[in-house]
């Protein structure tokens, strides 16, 4: 079963410099627009897939430079014994070290034999496939794969038109599932004469294992197919590569089924063939799909299976198929000037957490960590007050948020640090009566996050009683009485209070005096963030406060709050 153990490209469209050892099963790629990730796609499929030519033009040199040739190297493990043979290929023969990433000039014994394909594209715009290795250029020969081998390594590509694999192309993965071909010779031809059912008992007689596979697949993943025929296609104009095309039970072609329909069933024939051809691309993996079969694709691509059926590469801009995967299979693509790195997410329990909590998070430039759904609801109401005023949302600045689940401080920033080392622009907002770790602190800030905290000792709950002015806070405590009942608001005040205050006695204060005292406004910060029955702790509730209260009322709010805000506000709207 062959897999690529290191790709490189040089001088491919947005790519000046790439070199990524890639894991044997699922390579999830995500990352910023015009980051290349489907340029990475193509580029192993320019180089592995079984052609002879290729329609690369100027604008796929890096820069325009066409005086800088692209180069695109795969390297292959996990070779049959065919293409390990001295007698092949022993001039190109390199090993792979696995326990240190690195391919050396010469095999050896404890290591992995490998090849490399190199694919080079000169001003000419003509393209050559040669294989690579040190020996064979200091002895300046040069070679390439026999066209049966291109052939059995080109991966199979599951776009937007995956129908081309359901009748039996050149390329199709059709010819990969059995030995079995059609005979296209004069039988094909009456057949085409005389009636497509007629040739169709022929071919579905010499084709019966691959149709087997099929009906078993189709049924399998839930795409409505029925008993597959191998039917002559009506469409197909002249009679030869292509002409036998896969039909359901009535005889309409599947080249009919919708994209989803199309691309699920092609992933599901490809796991099937996945002897002869083990490397799959996938660009954009949700489109077509709803999210069960999106969720049943991934499956069917191995992304659950303990021994991996395929190595697949796959783009996507989907939270449902990051949550449905795990770290180790995926990979952000990040260009930094003139080179490309591919960073593993990893197997962090941060990292887990995000992705089942907060997917989006992933694809994301900006991420706001936040300590609990307080903070997130704050943040996104104040956000959605700016967009009333005609700012950009945080949203379409490419921003995101994670909810660090009302943990410790010392989490949060954890995971703030994780999400930093993973190259995101991170703020870590959090709250300052147990105050974080300096050390934590420290990294974060030398890893050059941002991190944001309420003044010291205080809560959220408490820096909006104790700054926020007097028509604010009325506001504040009828909407606490509006969720949790009055009943609810006096017994929480009398608690904290031990007794000595009431709901009414506060309500009578503000009355007489105008204002609510400053061992008032202590009262009700305390009362508000009662454990587990806040008066405002969820999402929802905050985000209506941040909307309708404290945007409203931030410029006349305490100076030290106002400056918390703005400072907020700010590194928002920087995304």
């Amino acid at each position: 079963m062959a897999y690529i153990r290191r790709l490189e490209i040089r001088n491919f469209r947005s790519i000046k410099t790439l070199d990524w050892a890639p894991s044997a099963g699922i390579n999830c790629l995500i990352g910023p627009g015009d980051s290349g990730k489907s340029s990475i796609l193509d580029a192993i499929d320019l180089c592995l897939g079984a052609r002879r030519s290729a329609g690369i033009s100027d604008t796929d040199f890096f820069g325009l430079n066409v005086t800088a040739p692209i180069v695109i190297a795969v390297t292959l493990g996990g070779l049959p014994d065919e293409l390990l043979s001295l007698d092949a290929y022993s001039d190109f023969l390199r090993g792979y070290d696995a326990a240190t990433g690195q391919i050396e000039p010469e095999p050896r014994a404890d290591i992995e034999t490998v090849l490399t394909l190199r694919m080079e594209v000169a001003s000419d715009l003509e393209p050559t496939w040669l294989l690579y290795s040190e020996r064979a250029v200091e002895q300046r020969i040069e070679r390439g794969l026999s066209w049966k081998h291109r052939g059995s390594l080109a991966p199979a590509r599951i776009g937007s038109y995956a129908s081309m694999h359901l009748s039996w192309s050149r390329s199709s993965v059709l010819n990969r599932l059995t030995e079995e071909r059609p005979e296209l010779g004069a039988e094909l031809a009456s057949a085409a004469r005389d009636a497509r059912t007629g040739f169709g008992n022929q071919a579905g007689a010499q084709l019966a294992d691959a149709l087997r596979v099929v009906t078993n697949t189709a049924a399998d993943l839930g795409v409505p197919v029925g008993q597959a025929q191998a039917l002559l296609d009506a469409h197909v104009v002249s009679i030869g590569d292509g002409a036998i095309a896969l039909h359901n039970a009535a005889g309409i072609p599947l080249r009919s089924l919708g994209t989803g329909s199309s691309r699920l069933l092609v992933a599901g024939l490809q796991r099937q063939a996945a002897q002869a051809a083990t490397i799959a691309l996938v660009d954009e993996v949700e489109y077509g799909l709803e999210p069960h079969r999106l969720k049943r694709l991934l499956d069917s691509l191995g992304a659950k299976d303990p021994v991996i059926p395929l190595q697949v590469f796959m783009t996507t801009h989907s939270p449902v198929a990051l949550r449905e995967l795990s770290g180790h299979q995926l990979f952000i693509v990040r260009g930094q000037g003139a080179r490309h790195e591919i960073l593993s997410a990893g197997t962090a329990a941060d990292v887990q957490s995000t992705l089942r909590n907060d997917p989006e998070a992933f694809l994301a430039k900006s991420i706001l960590v936040c300590e609990g759904a307080s903070e997130v609801g704050l943040a996104r109401g104040l956000d959605q007050y700016g967009v009333e005023l005609k700012h950009p949302s945080f949203f379409a600045l490419g921003g995101a948020y994670v909810n660090a689940g009302g943990s410790t401080a010392d989490l949060c920033l954890e995971r703030g640090l994780v999400l930093r080392g993973l190259g995101y622009r991170v703020m870590v907002l959090i709250d300052a009566d147990k105050p974080p770790s300096p050390a934590l602190v420290a990294k974060l800030t030398a890893a050059g996050g941002d991190l944001l905290t309420w003044r010291t000792g205080r809560a959220l709950e408490d820096e909006l009683f104790m700054s926020l002015p007097v028509a604010a806070v009325d506001t504040l405590v009828m909407y606490a009485i509006e969720r949790m009942g009055r009943e609810v608001v006096e017994e929480h005040i009398k608690s904290k209070s031990e007794g000595k205050r009431t709901l009414e006695s506060i309500e009578t204060e503000r009355a007489a005096m105008g204002a609510y005292l400053v061992p008032t406004r202590e009262l009700l910060g305390r009362a508000a963030r009662v454990s587990r029955n806040g008066w405002f702790k969820n999402v929802s509730a905050y985000q209506h406060i941040g909307r309708t209260i404290v945007g409203p009322h931030a410029q006349t709010s305490e100076a030290g709050f106002l400056t918390l805000l703005n400072s907020l506000w700010a590194w928002m709207h920087a995304a």
